[in-house]
């Protein structure tokens, strides 16, 4: 009996932290059951068990057939704003993780036929194929003593954004439209760039960083980042001035493009140019140092030299 006594005893104050914890963060909710039920499918998640859905969560947790309608219709169906957990959650464990950046990225769900809102044969970089699946969008804070969720959005397809009978079967609420998942990741990080964070450079690969609406929307945030590009993107120093070119003739249609002044570079091909300019910026010590890298640059040591169309840069390959 002792020996179960000891036991016991750290599993009890483990869950009396968690209850503490779950406390401050559901604090925002403003029922009194939202909270309970808060804290109990926080407890069917993380505690011991099998399947984590719902009905064989509440059976190991000894709840009520009462309890389960409380809690689908919570999860479901509960007006409550999930931002303001997300936010308490993050607020109150991000100082914990000595967080060194922010990472965008996008995960693939794996699903069996069409219901499920945002459905449809996509590609997944999860599955590594085209699948059947759902796209969430997500931005995480990365620290040294681990990661946290700082946001998730579904992306949702314009064909599921056209269907109004499927939206209203998958109860999609009328507000949401399409967006494109780097408008996601920018809704995210400007949602979270507000909340009381530690500050970080943000991460992500060259489906976000070819994205020059993405690029801009963090810029005028003032948020720095480093983003991957694909080498055919065209690159120009900052002094480049772009300007619609007069029509030659007076015959044809008008020109309503605007062209550079100077001759383009590619992100993929090395040049002067870049080569002139990078041995004066200071990369700073969460970029690569290992391999080729092509990225865009946006810092507060090299603002002068990156345009804001961020200038793609190389390290090179070390020789020891």
């Amino acid at each position: 009996m002792k020996a179960a006594l000891q036991l016991d005893t750290p599993a009890a104050e483990a869950r009396e932290r968690l209850v503490g914890f779950l406390g401050e963060v559901a604090a925002g909710l403003s029922l009194a059951r939202q909270r309970e039920n808060a804290l109990l499918y926080v407890r069917g998640l993380i505690e011991h068990g099998g399947r984590k859905s719902l009905q064989p969560t509440l059976f190991r947790l000894e709840e009520t057939p009462a309890r389960y309608e409380s809690m689908q219709q919570f999860l479901a169906d509960s007006p409550w704003d999930p931002e303001l957990l997300v936010r308490a959650c993050a607020e109150r464990v991000a100082p914990e993780l000595a967080v060194t950046a922010w990472v965008v990225d996008d995960t693939g769900i794996a699903k069996d036929g069409r219901h499920s809102p945002g459905v449809k044969r996509q590609y997944s970089g999860t599955l590594g194929k085209i699948g059947n699946c759902q796209i969430a969008v997500s931005v995480h804070a990365v620290g040294e003593r681990g990661t946290l969720p700082l946001g998730w959005a579904l992306y949702l397809p314009e064909e599921w954004c056209a269907e109004r009978e499927r939206r209203r079967e998958a109860k999609i609420p009328e507000q949401v439209v399409f967006q494109t998942k780097p408008q996601l990741a920018a809704a995210l990080t400007e949602r979270a760039s507000a909340w009381e964070l530690p500050a970080a450079p943000i991460l992500a690969d060259c489906a976000y960083g070819d994205d020059s609406a993405f690029r801009t929307r963090l810029h005028a945030r003032e948020l720095e980042y480093v983003l991957a590009v694909s080498a055919q993107i065209s690159v120009y120093g900052p002094e480049t001035i772009f300007a619609v070119p007069e029509r030659n003739g007076k015959t044809g249609r008008r020109r309503s493009v605007a062209r550079p002044d100077t001759v383009e570079f590619h992100a993929g091909v090395e040049n002067s140019w870049v080569r002139r300019e990078l041995p004066s910026i200071a990369l700073p010590s969460y970029v690569p140092t290992r391999g080729r890298y092509v990225g865009c640059v946006k810092t507060a040591d090299s603002s002068g030299i990156v345009a804001d169309i961020g200038l793609p840069f190389y390290v090179p390959k070390r020789t020891t």
